[in-house]
């Protein structure tokens, strides 16, 4: 066990340090006009986070046998566009918060209409990047997976939830409403992330139907996982303010539910999560990992 542990680390610690060097090559240099904007996009961007919806998408890139060169670029424009949306929802007129990845968010850091255009601008970027690199050897594969990007985006996925959220401040939902929520606000951009890695290559109907099986679980397990961080972490281990969801009266699964019924609830995903990899075998190793780092994280 400590063996498999250690390997899972180190690929881990791979593919976050290579997206670290992706990301900022990929991003327009400081010194670049606008050089306010570009730097805090970079800001926004680099040197923070789990890099999770990257280590997803190579994950699923080793189910497709998808080429890493391919998969980073996809997994870059899915990391800008979260990026993009972790900035906007900090805002003053979103969730109004002061620290994230440990530091000032990007509004406090630079102002709230160079956060704005930071966040337009890295969306923006994502889509540069899925279309001016080749990523599928069939250009019907490759529009497919920009509508995939947009899809989860907008107002049918995150976009679309964000909104929900916003209205439910306050309010108590039920589970599946609660459910719907988080399906869109934050499960959509990790199923984009899968489905885009696994895109990278050659993947059959079947071993996709198993990939988005196993997204929509691991999604919606993060979101119970950071709902019950939210509760009984700390600011220190989070890098971003602990209990404010409760605090400003958002619904969450913990309220919901109860703290050790949430935990149970990420468990119960989890295995989900595990199940719908059985029909993939031996090359989803990597995916049924994250899902335990998901789950089991700590921060």
């Amino acid at each position: 066990m400590k063996i498999a542990e250690t390997d899972f680390q180190a690929w881990m610690g791979g593919v976050q340090s290579r997206m670290e060097g992706v990301l900022a090559r990929l991003l327009p240099a400081a010194g670049i006009a606008p050089a306010r904007l570009h730097e805090a996009m970079r800001y926004a961007t680099l040197e923070g986070g789990k890099r999770v919806r990257p280590l997803l998408a190579f994950a699923a890139g080793e189910v497709s046998g998808a080429s890493p060169e391919r998969v980073e670029i996809a997994a870059a424009a899915v990391e800008m566009i979260h990026a993009y949306s972790l900035v906007h929802d900090d805002m003053p007129c979103m969730d109004d918060d002061v620290l994230r990845r440990g530091k000032p968010t990007a509004h406090v850091q630079y102002d709230e209409a160079t956060a704005l255009l930071v966040g337009d601008a890295l969306q923006s970027l994502a889509f540069q990047l899925l279309s001016e690199h080749r990523l599928a050897d069939d250009p019907q594969q490759q529009l497919d997976m920009v509508k995939t990007l947009a899809s989860a985006a907008g107002s049918r996925g995150m976009a679309g939830g964000q909104q929900i959220d916003l209205q439910a401040t306050g309010k108590p939902l039920t589970l599946p409403e609660l459910e719907f929520m988080h399906v869109h606000k934050t499960g959509a951009i990790i199923r984009a992330a899968v489905l885009l890695g696994a895109s990278c290559g050659e993947i059959s109907a079947e071993r996709k139907q198993h990939l988005d099986q196993y997204a929509k679980a691991v999604g919606l397990a993060f979101q119970v996982v950071d709902d019950v961080l939210d509760y009984d972490a700390s600011t220190a281990t989070l890098g971003k303010t602990a209990g404010k969801d409760s605090k400003q009266g958002k619904p969450t699964y913990v309220s919901a539910m109860g703290l050790p019924q949430a935990r149970q609830f990420a468990e119960e995903l989890r295995a989900q999560a595990h199940a719908a990899l059985r029909g993939i075998g031996a090359p989803a190793r990597r995916l049924a990992e994250v899902a335990d780092f998901i789950v089991l994280r700590k921060f």
